[in-house]
């Protein structure tokens, strides 16, 4: 028995939901890194605002100070706007990894299966193919016994000539 074209198109199937679940998971991951280098870009501009603030202190700059205490505070309102956002990707991604890791276990069982069904497909070709073998060779001693048996069975003239009975002949003409 052939592995079934069912069960190839299975695998087929299976990779290609693994193939799309795969993707699904770097879509997921890629919006996840994009969100965390928003927030690093929202740390930086805090520190910058700090500075701002600092330098605004340091030179008795009025505006620069106030500027810099506006884009502080407008940083930690970014990044507190970003964590829940980061925390729902991070729960998204891991979701859409234990999707891709299920569907991956689910093509591998396919490919076990066929695996194993060619295995034993093989396993058979070979046993069919010894027993062809052993009958071969079975039936061609029978024949060689055969051929023993009935020229010991017939009398001696009408017994297959041999080498010796040859030499025999020829030296009587």
């Amino acid at each position: 028995m052939a592995v079934s074209r069912a069960l190839r198109r299975l695998l087929r199937i299976r990779e290609l939901e693994e193939e799309q679940n795969r993707l699904v998971l770097e879509s997921a991951l890629g919006e996840l890194n994009r969100l965390e280098r928003a927030l690093t870009a929202t740390f930086e501009r805090e520190r910058e605002g700090r500075k701002l603030v600092e330098a605004g202190a340091r030179d008795n700059q009025y505006m620069d100070r106030l500027a810099g205490l506006e884009e502080t505070r407008s940083a930690g309102r970014h990044a507190i706007a970003l964590g829940p956002r980061i925390d729902a990707q991070q729960a998204e991604a891991e979701a859409r990894r234990l999707e891709f890791f299920a569907k991956r276990v689910e093509r591998r069982q396919a490919e076990t299966l066929i695996e194993e069904t060619e295995a034993q497909e093989a396993i058979e070709a070979g046993r069919r193919g010894q027993q062809s073998i052993d009958d071969w060779f079975s039936s061609r001693q029978f024949r060689e016994d055969a051929k023993v048996e009935q020229s010991q069975s017939l009398p001696v003239e009408f017994a297959a000539p041999t080498a010796e009975g040859l030499e025999t002949s020829s030296e009587v003409n």
